[in-house]
């Protein structure tokens, strides 16, 4: 007499093939045309950061260009920021290399792992992967302000800088807050939740929006001024233009909201895996995983899909091109 063990474990395997083998991809009926503005690009992305990339030879791309910046090989590239490109290795050292002369180059020995940071003038802001924050002076090296967060178990690779603005600097931290602190005080003002989530729950998303703070984990959206506004969204991506917010869901959705969080419109895109968001020109330039570019006016209206070059690699916006492993796709 067969078991139950030898009866069920045969029938799950085969369930479990069936269903990686029938898993549904975005798959348009209508297609407009391939899309004229894409080909090879003269960079090969090697990792990417908010808002710099690593491409041949360790050099950097950032703000529409190839900058003559060299990481070393036990470095990762946390980003620019004022005139500065920041690398780091997994022990805590630091180092900041100015674009405009390599041979100004500043270094710190942080002693453990950086997740990310920024620089305004003589101000370094570090957060690392333990969560906590600090404030460095970039000439003395001196330590200014240190305040410990709650260590994160896992986290998205979207890691948000931290933000400089007049006297504050606010960090988006990687058990999603948002902390304020005043830079001249050495004080921290405020604490914002913007999700509570255990897993994956650091800020991807942080921008100012009609004088609003609009922060955003991967499950959660946030709206703060006198009040404090949460949606729920699994989202991939987000992009604001000056009136309203625009993400793209897991659920191959394009959503439209006020600065408020009250919806404007949205678009359904059976099974659409979206890699990147670009607002240009009142359009909204979608790119989806199996190779297609959709370009939607801000209204959300209509949509036009055009075929795409998408190779597997990472994903990098620069302005107004995506960036996909060596090749580009540009919506100017």
């Amino acid at each position: 007499m067969r078991t139950l063990y030898t009866i069920f474990i045969p029938l799950i395997v085969a369930l479990l093939f069936s269903a990686c083998g029938s898993k549904e991809v975005f798959k348009p009926k209508d297609v407009v045309d391939s899309w004229d503005y894409s080909g090879s690009s003269d960079v090969t992305i090697k990792g990417i950061s908010q808002n710099a990339a690593l491409v041949d030879d360790r050099e950097i791309l950032a703000n529409g260009k190839v900058v003559n910046v060299f990481i070393a090989e036990d470095e990762k590239l946390l980003g620019e920021s004022d005139g500065w490109i920041l690398s780091s290795n997994i022990d805590g050292n630091l180092t900041l290399q100015s674009i405009a002369d390599k041979k100004n180059i500043e270094t710190f020995n942080l002693k453990k792992t950086i997740a990310t940071a920024s620089v305004k003038k003589d101000t370094l802001a570090v957060l690392f992967s333990d969560n906590e924050m600090a404030l460095y002076s970039l000439k003395s090296k001196a330590l200014l302000l240190k305040e410990q967060g709650n260590p994160p178990i896992v986290v998205n690779s979207k890691i948000i800088k931290p933000y400089f603005r007049d006297e504050l600097v606010i960090f988006a931290t990687l058990d999603g807050k948002i902390v304020i602190i005043n830079e001249e005080t050495k004080k921290r003002l405020r604490t914002i939740i913007v999700s509570t989530e255990e897993h994956f729950n650091n800020v991807i998303f942080f921008n100012l929006l009609d004088n609003k703070i609009i922060a955003a984990t991967g499950n959660k959206i946030l709206s703060l001024s006198q009040d404090e506004i949460r949606l729920p969204f699994d989202i991939r991506s987000v992009v604001t233009d000056d009136k309203n917010i625009y993400i793209a869901t897991k659920q191959g959705e394009i959503v439209s909201l006020t600065s408020d969080l009250k919806e404007n419109a949205r678009l359904k895109f059976a099974f659409a895996h979206f890699l990147g968001l670009i607002l240009n020109n009142n359009k909204l330039y979608a790119l989806e995983k199996e190779g297609y570019l959709i370009e939607i006016p801000i209204d959300l209206s209509s949509s036009s899909i055009y075929e795409a070059d998408v190779e597997d690699g990472y994903v990098y916006i620069d302005g107004k091109i995506f960036f996909v492993h060596d090749e580009y796709i540009s919506v100017e």
